[in-house]
């Protein structure tokens, strides 16, 4: 790559880093006037329902920690674990943002887990979605080992994540699956983007700005784009961090929530999510907010069903023994 088209790809890479610091900053007002979890989706923390360590390593760069939470009862077999990925548009956010759901999984006896990732910044320029994506896949090992030596065999585990934390728990669930520790019996997300097409990123103009799409999604991917939009030859350069191009009939279960009027993460490609899963026959309940944006915060009752679900779905798949 010459020096020019270094500049530019590093200019692009920071007007990335502006629209999803908009994007978190939307978030962060989101929970400050509404909390989505409400007493229903939250726990009474102390020794009779679990304990927690944090700031686990499973790596040697600053970010790469986890938060383990373990449940009271550590009598069982083995144990599922579940992982929640923080928000934060892949620059900002950490693991302590959801402590209140993690704490709320474990209380149902649950292990559970929250992962730090490195986030692309001015320190950290090659950061990417694509590298993000590996130290998840990699941490995995020393979460499960860390729980085993706290006492806590796992054998089984789902993956949760909302915005930036649900792109990767996709990516983890349809990509990684096949060479995780354990099964990843299923994946809850929300607003988490799945694919990088140009058509669905009008919010930012992509679609009628190729280079703009080309500079911001080679940003994201954490390389140089050189093939045609709309080709065969861009799905194979985007595939590492599409999780919709990873679908296929073992796919595990997804439940999904997005907003209709999102402006951050592409309503657009979550249609192109639902139709993937339709067409392979996942099981799959996709909630639609019909008068939110990325926050979710105008559809209460449509946030809180899909809370519901949650637990449906571990009920249905990854059961307390």
């Amino acid at each position: 790559m010459n020096r020019e088209k270094k500049k530019d790809r590093v200019m692009w890479g920071f007007i990335y880093v502006f629209v999803f610091i908009a994007a978190f900053a939307g978030s962060v007002i989101f929970k400050m006037t509404y909390n989505p979890y409400g007493s229903e989706f939250s726990v009474h923390w102390d020794n009779s329902v679990g304990i927690a360590y944090t700031d686990i390593s499973y790596d040697s760069g600053g970010a790469n920690k986890f938060d383990l939470y373990v449940p009271s009862d550590n009598s069982k077999d083995s144990y599922g674990l579940i992982v929640y990925l923080h928000a934060g548009g892949f620059t900002g956010g950490d693991k302590s943002d959801d402590t209140q759901i993690l704490q709320w999984l474990c209380g149902k006896g649950y292990v559970t887990a929250g992962i730090n990732y490195t986030l692309f910044s001015e320190t950290h320029p090659d950061a990417s979605v694509y590298s993000q994506s590996i130290e998840i896949r990699e941490s995995m090992v020393s979460v499960i080992a860390e729980a085993e030596k706290l006492g806590y065999p796992i054998d089984e585990m789902a993956i949760g994540g909302g915005s930036a934390g649900g792109c990767l728990a996709l990516l983890y669930a349809y990509r990684d699956a096949e060479t995780s520790p354990v099964p990843v019996k299923m994946v809850f997300e929300a607003v988490g983007p799945s694919s990088f097409y140009p058509e669905d990123w009008k919010s930012y103009g992509l679609d009628k700005n190729a280079d703009a799409a080309r500079e911001l999604f080679g940003t994201m991917a954490g390389k140089e784009i050189k093939s045609e939009f709309g080709t065969l030859e861009y799905d194979e350069e985007m595939k590492d961090i599409s999780a919709l191009l990873w679908i296929n009939e073992n796919t595990p279960p997804t439940l999904m929530a997005y907003g209709k009027y999102d402006k951050f993460q592409p309503y657009e490609g979550s249609l192109r999510l639902l139709a993937a899963l339709e067409d392979n026959n996942i099981p799959h309940d996709y909630y639609l907010c019909e008068h939110s944006g990325h926050g979710l915060q105008n559809d209460n009752k449509v946030y809180v069903e899909y809370m519901r679900k949650i637990l449906e779905y571990l009920d249905s798949y990854m059961p307390v023994n």
